[in-house]
């Protein structure tokens, strides 16, 4: 109801004479149905040649350009998960801003020609932290995530909600690029529950979404029976090259005369920690690609450009074993972690052109951004970590970091010594990475990758012993995930006997502004730090090789880990991180690694440094 002034002075203003004027018209409404074995847009059949593609992955800067590559590349349409982890950080606070700005993301894809799927999860997986669920879920201790779980289900409800009032204005309904809008993730991978899958298909659509919805999951019967509804188009993820036919197989025999799509077609592969690097053959996933458009079969390639998992936003696998992602999501596809055209790229555009629709051509590629190299610098400066240690919590036994409210980073458990010692140091559990210390002294370290839980340790009387521990990414697949806590689990005993009364510190190292650096070199864990100038900003690869393990920091950027490990000896920095002028550069090392140079690198370096690589057994 209008207001009587409101009322009123519409009143006036319709006896005024009207003088046309410059209008920008609405959005037309766009149409996208199914019949039959075809999806129809505006009424015509559609072939759906997707790329995935994420804006946390990719800053906002580079965002047109790479969506201009998937263009040139043929594909018509952009994928992309929604980040919930990201974008609330705490319990209600929500974030949609500056490189979370999922909505100028969309619209930028419209711009350009895309059109788009979207896939809010709440569950997404993409080897991100914690399948891009938020770690303050994991509070309550009995909390159990992609279940049924009133807790869960009413804060993923929330999150969906908000997601859909960011990009309600995008739906293809009011003239936007969204097409389509996935239920959950590969649900069929993890369970079966009809009650959860139901309440996350209502949760999406009482946030809004009226587009067409579909599920993603791997082509087994079961997997599909567990993750699908009789009523929404079913799509099957497989690897590329022969697997088509197989899954193709497997879907008609699970549900036939409904429109065939790869969800994910993968044309590369991810890296762990201490592995090889990833790659796989162009040809051979570009024929799959011919496979399925010579049978009018839609798919998205994940990925089209993987990017970087910036800061802590690396994952983690279970197979039995812990295996972190590594910072690098280059995963060798059509574009590199700069975002270059790779042979891959120039084989699958090939492979597409011929299957393109009356009129359309392919753009051409835009031109190449600026890649630089940094000549060496060297660290000067330390802190020590002891700098960012604030008030403790004080707990019998060692707090999980979940209970300490806090998401990311590193817990440093604290207990002090009150007599010499020589005994053997065992934790219940590590996760993901301990370094075990009096003072200056190090004892070792313990690694989740390798089952490590006791060290020898020789502890003086006076001063107390620290346990620094690293969150290395919470796992983001398999049933794992439901008893994914962080720190140390469990109790703490020296000689077998229990040591309580604990001081435990939060280092989240989300604010570095504390350290006060000093000339001259530290013993590990500690900060260094060294500058740089530049003319003109531009892409670039850091050396990192002979550091040992930690973080990086890039004008107040965390870029991500860095460990000896390999298969990543470099971590890419973009452009839009660097500025002309002084740029600081700041390295957290938590190994005894003697290197304090570094360089800028036009190529990264992704392979596996046999001799610095711990064997796992």
């Amino acid at each position: 109801m209008l207001r009587p002034f409101l009322f009123l002075g519409a009143l006036a203003w319709a006896a005024l004479p009207v003088f046309a004027g410059p209008t920008k018209s609405a959005p037309k409404p766009v149409s996208f149905t199914v019949q039959g074995e075809r999806f129809l847009l505006d009424g015509k059949p559609f072939v759906i040649r997707s790329g995935e593609m994420h804006y946390p992955r990719v800053p906002r800067a580079d965002w047109r350009d790479r969506m201009k590559k998937m263009r040139a590349m043929g594909l018509n349409t952009l994928c992309t998960y929604v980040f919930w982890n990201l974008h609330e950080p705490e319990p209600g606070r929500f974030d949609f801003s500056g490189d979370l700005d999922l909505a100028a993301y969309l619209r930028t894809a419209q711009e350009e020609g895309l059109k788009v799927i979207l896939r809010p999860g709440p569950y997404i997986c993409t080897e991100w932290e914690f399948g891009g669920l938020p770690a303050w879920l994991l509070k309550a201790p009995d909390m159990k995530v992609r279940t049924a779980d009133p807790r869960f289900l009413e804060a993923a409800a929330r999150y969906l909600k908000r997601v859909g009032q960011e990009v309600d204005s995008l739906q293809a309904d009011r003239g936007g690029p969204i097409l389509m809008v996935q239920v959950e993730n590969e649900y069929g991978s993890f369970g079966s529950d009809m009650a959860y899958k139901s309440a996350i298909r209502k949760a999406i659509v009482d946030a809004g979404f009226r587009v067409r919805l579909y599920t993603s999951d791997g082509p087994g019967q079961d997997t599909l029976a567990g993750g699908t509804f009789p009523d929404l188009v079913p799509t099957v993820n497989f690897g590329a090259g022969p697997e088509c036919a197989e899954a193709f197989a497997e879907l008609d025999k699970f549900r036939s005369g409904i429109p065939r799509m790869c969800g994910e077609y993968w044309a590369g592969w991810f890296d762990h920690y201490g592995k090889p690097h990833h790659t796989t053959d162009a040809k051979e996933g570009a024929a799959g690609v011919t496979w399925m458009l010579q049978r009018g079969i839609s798919f998205n390639l994940y990925m089209f450009h993987g990017g970087t998992n910036f800061g802590f936003m690396n994952g983690a696998n279970w197979t039995g074993r812990y295996a972190p992602d590594t910072t690098s999501y280059d995963y060798d596809v059509m574009l590199d972690e700069a975002g270059r055209p790779t042979p891959k790229f120039f084989a699958y555009r090939e492979v597409i052109r011929p299957f393109l629709a009356k009129g359309e051509t392919l753009p051409e590629l835009p031109a190449p951004q600026p890649l630089i190299e940094i000549p060496t610098f060297r660290f000067t400066e330390s802190a020590p970590l002891s700098q960012l240690l604030k008030t403790p919590v004080h707990a019998e036994a060692p707090l999980a970091m979940e209970a300490l409210d806090q998401s990311y980073g590193y817990v440093l458990y604290r207990r002090a010594t009150t007599h010499a010692t020589k005994e053997v140091l065992e934790i219940g559990e590590v996760r993901d990475y301990a370094l075990v210390l009096q003072g200056e002294r190090r004892f070792g370290s313990l690694d989740r990758r390798l089952r490590q839980t006791c060290l020898d340790v020789d502890l003086a009387a006076g001063e107390p012993l620290d346990i620094l521990v690293e969150n290395t990414g919470r796992i983001n697949f398999d049933k794992a995930m439901l008893a994914e806590r962080k720190g140390i689990l469990g109790k703490v005993s020296l000689g077998g006997q229990e040591l309580k009364g604990w001081d435990c510190y939060s280092l989240p190292l989300s604010d570095l502004s504390g350290l006060s650096f000093r000339s001259g070199d530290l013993a590990a864990p500690a900060f260094h730090r060294a500058s740089f100038d530049l003319k003109a900003p531009g892409a670039t690869f850091l050396d990192l090789r002979g550091w040992g393990k930690g973080q990086v920091f890039v004008n107040g950027r965390n870029l991500g880990r860095h460990w000896n490990l390999g298969p990543m000896g470099t971590l890419y920095c973009p452009a839009s991180f660097l500025k002309a002028g002084p740029n600081e550069v700041i390295v957290l090392e938590l190994e005894p690694s003697t290197q304090r140079d570094m360089s800028g690198l036009v190529n990264p370096a992704l392979s596996l440094r046999p001799a610095l690589t711990a064997k796992v057994p």
